[in-house]
């Protein structure tokens, strides 16, 4: 899939940076230490990964504010938390004044690849949507809340007063 539009990635990336957002928004400092394995990236790693950085976007040609330091997350989870939610509008908003729907048409080189601008958009998307489902699972084995990405959590199910389906 590729976006052929300006509004139809902003209307999808604003729906599922909500999603990210509740997620950042539940951690705490201390779980940001949880690891799923020793030697692979903690909860803190992988949830300033999430903060959009000097990535895809910059190497297609598109310019925003990124938070200058990458190498060692925040320690702070409401430091990862607002650094998302300040870079994603960021990037929102360079995305409305920077391109046009045709723009989403040009190709730059992208890792090295020819990618279309709306080729682009759509794995930086789904780049997100992946590490987030590595984040709920990091979360879960902090013991941390979690709320529905696309549908009830087994906690939520409960809320409703119902068992959640078995798959």
């Amino acid at each position: 899939m590729m976006y052929v539009t300006i509004q139809d990635f902003i209307d999808d990336y604003e729906n599922e940076t909500k999603t990210t957002q509740r997620l950042l928004d539940a951690l705490t400092d201390e779980s940001l230490r949880q690891e799923i394995a020793p030697g692979y990236r903690t909860l803190g790693h992988l949830a300033w990964h999430l903060v959009p950085g000097a990535s895809m976007l910059q190497q297609a040609g598109l310019r925003f504010e990124v938070p200058a330091e990458r190498k060692e997350p925040p320690a702070s989870a409401d430091t990862i938390a607002q650094a998302y939610q300040r870079t994603t509008r960021a990037l929102i908003e360079a995305v409305r004044a920077q391109w046009m729907d045709e723009t989403l048409q040009e190709t730059n080189l992208v890792y090295e690849m020819p990618w279309k601008n709306g080729l682009t958009l759509a794995i930086f998307l789904r780049h997100e949507i992946h590490h987030r489902g590595q984040l709920t699972v990091l979360m879960r084995q902090a013991g941390l809340p979690l709320s529905g990405v696309y549908g009830p959590t087994k906690e939520e199910w409960a809320a409703f007063g119902m068992a959640a389906p078995a798959i």
